[in-house]
């Protein structure tokens, strides 16, 4: 396939074009700083481009299979980035015609797990210190909701750099019980799967050990 990749130098967006590129897809990573993406290979196009101008941004999605996003607020004083840029994102897909978009999110957005474990574990911090950060993930994903595309948010809890594994759990509308975190690879390997999934279109899907 022919894949679009953004936040290419983030810790899943990276994970996606090294995962990608060893699946023999083409990948164009568009990015600000070329020189931040230590990723290399056959059929990688590093594409250096304005977020903010969906114009800019068109000539990496045309005629991509999928469009896969690691965008998103890294800590309180981003937040409104995953939102903002989605927007230019979407907007660019539209003017394109391409059709399928799989994002990252966060768990807390989505509903609760039926166990009570990510309520006890997660909802005090969200409450305060993270509260900015899920409630620009929200409007991100509601800017989906809005789109024309055929979208999929991918809803990890904390995120830890470990190796692959392809054993985590995922749940569509939902969330796997007793999930508390995953690894960046793997949920960047659970955005590649989903691409193909049918099943995941329109959809959050929550994705944990």
């Amino acid at each position: 396939m022919n894949l679009t990749v953004f936040g290419a130098t983030g810790g899943i967006g990276r994970e996606i074009v090294r995962q990608a590129l060893a699946s023999g897809h083409r990948v164009t990573a568009v990015v600000r700083d070329p020189a931040r993406l230590t990723v290399t290979g056959t059929g990688l196009e590093v594409v250096r481009a304005d977020l903010t101008d969906p114009e800019a941004v068109r000539p990496a999605v045309t005629g991509r299979n999928a469009v896969l996003s690691g965008l998103g607020p890294r800590s309180r004083g981003d937040a409104g980035v995953a939102a903002r840029l989605t927007r230019t994102v979407l907007a660019a897909m539209e003017a394109e015609a391409v059709r399928r978009l799989v994002v990252v999110s966060a768990a807390p957005v989505g509903p609760e797990p039926g166990d009570g474990l990510l309520d006890r574990t997660m909802r005090g911090v969200v409450a305060t210190v993270l509260k900015p950060v899920y409630d620009d993930l929200r409007e991100m994903e509601a800017e989906l909701s809005r789109s024309g595309t055929d979208w999929t948010s991918v809803r990890p809890p904390r995120l830890q750099d470990r190796p692959l594994t392809g054993t985590y759990r995922t749940v569509v509308g939902g969330f796997p019980r007793r999930g508390r975190f995953i690894a960046r690879a793997d949920v960047a390997h659970a955005m590649l799967a989903m691409v193909e999934d049918t099943g995941t279109v329109k959809q959050g899907v929550g994705v944990a050990y």
